[in-house]
């Protein structure tokens, strides 16, 4: 059943989309693209995006069908494991020319999902809503369908997670924004490492104040850190610090061979210009 689809979107999606409607025509108040990604047991994970040159009319919704399925075939050379999984839209509800552009991915896709962002700020949100559309009607009459709302959610890959810290960063204050440079991988390391102490303090806090009786219990809570209290492996100090360390040392390998194969590179283009020349 389509009603029990779940949907999971990657942050790149959604700089995709807002940085489409950043780059819409001026007489354009909606803009609308396809969704890629792969569907699996139920979840639909939404990996990347493209935007569709359309119009829309009173009557009528022209868009460029043969220019999403070359952008679609080329990105398939790219990644041929993202497939079509349904469309975008900007705004912050479903229109009436949405069940013409949801039939033609009915087509494209089996059960596709739309998924509509809101990038008019309403609320001081950016409102993030799935639909799936359900057919309605009776046996040898007239047909119709309704766009249900399921379940929608962020989800990201590691590297998107150091990008979306980055990002954070760059917000100053009373809204401005900054330039904020990457931090090299020992910084990072140390930041982390600063950002699970801190963590860690907290998790001891709310033990010791539950223990105490200061705080409500909560059983959710408990299994969650009894879960993760068995999943640390059982080392003495010492052992620790000696893998730590060993971590530590390939991690300046890496980066040490990453600077000489870099100056090399350099080295080289420096002495094809002289060459050239």
């Amino acid at each position: 059943m389509a009603l029990n689809l779940s949907v999971k979107i990657h942050p790149v999606v959604l700089f995709q989309i807002v940085d489409a409607y950043e780059r819409r025509n001026a007489d354009s108040h909606r803009v609308i693209g396809t969704l890629l990604g792969t569907c699996d047991k139920g979840v639909v994970e939404v990996t990347n995006c493209f935007c569709v040159p359309h119009k829309e009319h009173a009557d009528q919704v022209e868009a460029e069908l043969n220019y999403a399925m070359d952008v679609y075939e080329l990105n398939r050379r790219v990644n041929a494991s993202e497939n079509i999984v349904g469309w975008w839209a900007t705004g912050a509800e479903v229109t009436n020319h949405s069940s013409v552009i949801h039939e033609y991915y009915s087509r494209e896709c089996r059960e596709p999902v739309h998924v509509t962002l809101d990038t008019s700020l309403q609320g001081a949100r950016m409102g993030l809503r799935a639909y799936v559309c359900v057919a309605l009607g009776v046996p040898r009459g007239k047909q119709g369908c309704m766009f249900t709302p399921i379940d929608v959610g962020l989800t990201c890959y590691e590297p998107e997670i150091v990008g979306l810290n980055l990002c954070q960063k760059t917000m100053g204050a009373a809204g401005r924004s900054r330039q904020v440079a990457p931090m090299l991988d020992l910084a990072q390391v140390a930041e982390a490492a600063a950002s699970l102490s801190g963590l860690l303090e907290q998790v001891l806090a709310h033990v010791e104040d539950v223990l105490a009786e200061r705080a409500a219990p909560n059983n959710a809570a408990g299994r969650e850190l009894l879960e993760l209290v068995n999943s640390v492996p059982n080392l003495a100090a010492d052992t620790f610090a000696d893998a730590f360390a060993s971590s530590v040392k390939d991690l300046l390998m890496v980066v040490t061979l990453a600077q000489l194969i870099k100056t090399q590179l350099q080295l080289n283009e420096k002495l094809t210009l002289l060459t050239s020349q």
